[in-house]
């Protein structure tokens, strides 16, 4: 009996359906890591910008040349080179007067003309008295010389001679005293023609004809008032801690509000040498050329001094300063992000500005409106965006016209 052997199917996989397995598997368990990898970086970037938030944002002055600004803005006042009020020696009535205000004058020209009837009349008595005394004094002398004689032959004695020789040395005196009073009285008559004392301009003219003049009483007004304006004296008070710049021919230049957009030298040629208790600066006198005449004595001018650089000062604006407990702070970024609060003293506040002299050196990088939490040590950022305020601030900082006044 035959029997016909039927095939057996094997129950392995063919090779090519396992190759496709595993590579199915491979790619999910790559996915699986690829994922895993994104959300720890994800939550990685997360954490980081999370911390990156706790730490505050601050911005950094900007710079500024320290020889810019000493260029300074300062209020000033202006003055006749020579003033002088007129005032009469004489009683009397005003006669006429020959300048007005205004009126350019030279030495000696006749302001006005006072009539002194009193004076006159004085005048002619006094020169009464001294013929009188003249004679007095001539019969006097003679009646000496005629008493030595007299002496020399006995016929009186020397005490009578010694009398008649002392009447004779006061009568002289008498003579002396009456030419004095004529030589006085002359004088004044002098005084009738109101003089101008030097070349310059009436500036202001208070009386008129008919007034009645009483000389000497301190409650009568000046005639005249004549001002040389050739030359102007031009005051300044400069501020304490600026006044050891001020140097001996230092150049201002100065303008005057009735002529903006024009400028006028002037040099320095004194100091009062001493700071005033009650403003806390130092007057300074500039002299100004006026040959034409367009500064005009009282002005008020704004004047502008370079000063030489203090390498100790700092300017910082006004924002940057912290008012605590401490006293006055500024908040400076060390090299390694991290705050430090130094301790400064104020030279002088220019509104916008301060300029700092301890406490600061011109290489650190002074944070601006710091945050009222900031404190020492703190771990800052730099925001690097564009802000308009620094270009404001470097154009407040270097223009003079927001210096103090």
């Amino acid at each position: 009996m035959s029997h016909n052997s039927m095939p057996i199917q094997s129950s392995q996989k063919p090779p090519r359906l396992k190759g496709v397995a595993i590579v199915g598997v491979t790619v999910a368990v790559l996915a699986v890591v690829l994922g895993l990898a994104i959300r720890y970086r994800q939550h990685h970037e997360l954490v980081q910008w999370t911390d990156a938030q706790l730490i505050p944002s601050v911005r950094l002055a900007p710079s500024s040349d320290p020889a810019k600004l000493h260029a300074i803005t300062l209020p000033g006042h202006l003055d006749a080179w020579y003033t002088a009020p007129i005032h009469a020696r004489v009683d009397g009535y005003l006669k006429s007067w020959y300048k007005d205000i205004g009126a350019k004058v030279k030495t000696g020209d006749v302001l006005a003309s006072i009539d002194t009837p009193e004076l006159d009349q004085q005048l002619e008595q006094a020169k009464a008295v001294l013929v009188k005394a003249q004679a007095d004094a001539k019969l006097a002398n003679i009646t000496s010389q005629r008493w030595q004689h007299l002496l020399a032959s006995d016929s009186v004695s020397k005490q009578e001679a010694d009398e008649k020789s002392g009447e004779a040395a006061a009568a002289e005196a008498t003579v002396l005293a009456a030419k004095a009073d004529v030589d006085r009285l002359s004088a004044l008559e002098g005084f009738k023609n109101i003089t101008a004392p030097f070349t310059g301009t009436v500036t202001a003219r208070r009386t008129d004809v008919g007034d009645l003049i009483t000389a000497n009483s301190p409650s009568s007004p000046e005639l005249f008032e004549v001002a040389d304006v050739s030359r102007m004296r031009l005051y300044v008070p400069i501020p304490e801690v600026d006044a050891s710049a001020i140097k001996p021919g230092m150049k201002a230049e100065l303008s005057v509000p009735e002529m903006p957009g024009r400028t006028f030298e002037a040099t320095l040629i004194g100091t009062s040498e001493a700071i005033s208790q009650s403003s806390g600066s130092l007057l300074a006198q500039f002299e100004a050329n006026n040959s034409d005449g367009a500064l005009k004595p009282g002005d008020y001018a704004d004047v502008r001094l370079d000063l030489s650089v203090n390498p100790n000062l700092v300017s910082v604006p006004a924002s940057a300063l912290i008012f605590r407990s401490q006293g006055p702070q500024i908040a400076v970024l060390d090299s390694d992000g991290r705050v430090s609060l130094r301790k400064v003293h104020i030279a002088l506040d220019l509104g916008t500005s301060l300029q700092i002299d301890k406490g600061l050196t011109v290489t650190d990088r002074v944070i601006e409106n710091p945050p009222d939490s900031l404190m020492d040590g703190d771990k800052v950022r730099v925001d690097e965006t564009p802000d308009d305020s620094a270009a404001l601030h470097q154009a407040a900082a270097e223009d003079p016209s927001h210096d103090t006044r």
